[in-house]
């Protein structure tokens, strides 16, 4: 059963989603985080993909305070992102109660830096983020494109010991029109090991049956959820299902 990862993302301390990754794109969804976290843990999630905005555009943790306050507040297991770019950072996010870290354009960037957290801290602390469009991995809160191919990206630290990796097709991601089922299908072909945990485009229950046909174990639901294509009752009784499972 596929396990369904609520999402927040951050901007100025509010709850916000994007569309397409545009700063400019942004509708905020609530002015407390912590409320809208509790209302994902009282519908059975254990899991919380929580992701740092203002952050990630400013190559530096900035709303490591909302981070505490949800992990104070809830039993949440708290995967965090956006602006880790140093030692500095990763540890002012696992200080603040993160339980795992995504690091995606640093692991580009400065891959000696990236693999060191993955020594220091082990790979079931470290999720890699392997965000993309047009198969080529993006940077810094998808403003900028790289060179590297997806496949042969995410590879390269399976075999450094990482197994869990977020993939968001950018151009999906927001836009409530369906998931990148042919990128998930060759993620998982080509891609031996991995722990992928689809992200952007779902809309719908189904959208999370096809996920579960080709074998993807996670997704991550964002806007979905803020619009109402999936509701709270939804995502309880889904998770009813993924548990007793």
């Amino acid at each position: 059963m596929i396990e369904i990862i609520p999402a927040i993302d951050i901007i100025s301390g509010k709850c916000v989603r994007l569309s397409k990754g545009d700063y400019e794109q942004q509708t905020v969804y609530s002015e407390s985080p912590v409320e809208v976290a509790k209302a994902f843990e009282g519908a059975g999630c254990k899991r919380l993909h929580l992701v740092d905005l203002d952050g990630a555009k400013s190559n530096h943790i900035v709303n490591y305070k909302v981070l505490e306050d949800i992990a104070s507040s809830t039993n949440l297991v708290i995967d965090f992102g956006g602006g880790i770019k140093s030692d500095e950072d990763v540890h002012i996010a696992f200080e603040s109660g993160a339980a795992m870290i995504t690091g995606g354009s640093i692991a580009v960037k400065s891959p000696a830096l990236f693999e060191s957290w993955i020594s220091k801290f082990g790979p079931n602390k470290i999720i890699l983020g392997a965000d993309a469009k047009d198969k080529k991995i993006a940077t810094n809160g998808w403003m900028d494109n790289s060179e590297h191919s997806i496949v042969p990206f995410i590879n390269s630290y399976l075999e450094k010991g990482i197994s869990k990796v977020i993939s968001t097709d950018i151009s999906k991601d927001g836009m409530l029109q369906g998931t990148s089922i042919e990128l998930y299908t060759e993620l998982l072909d080509q891609c031996p090991g991995i722990y992928l945990i689809a992200s952007g485009g779902v809309a719908s229950l189904d959208d999370l049956r096809q996920l579960e046909e080709i074998n993807v174990p996670a997704v991550i639901a964002g806007k979905a959820l803020y619009e109402g294509r999936i509701t709270l009752k939804d995502l309880e009784n889904e998770n009813i299902r993924t548990h007793s499972c």
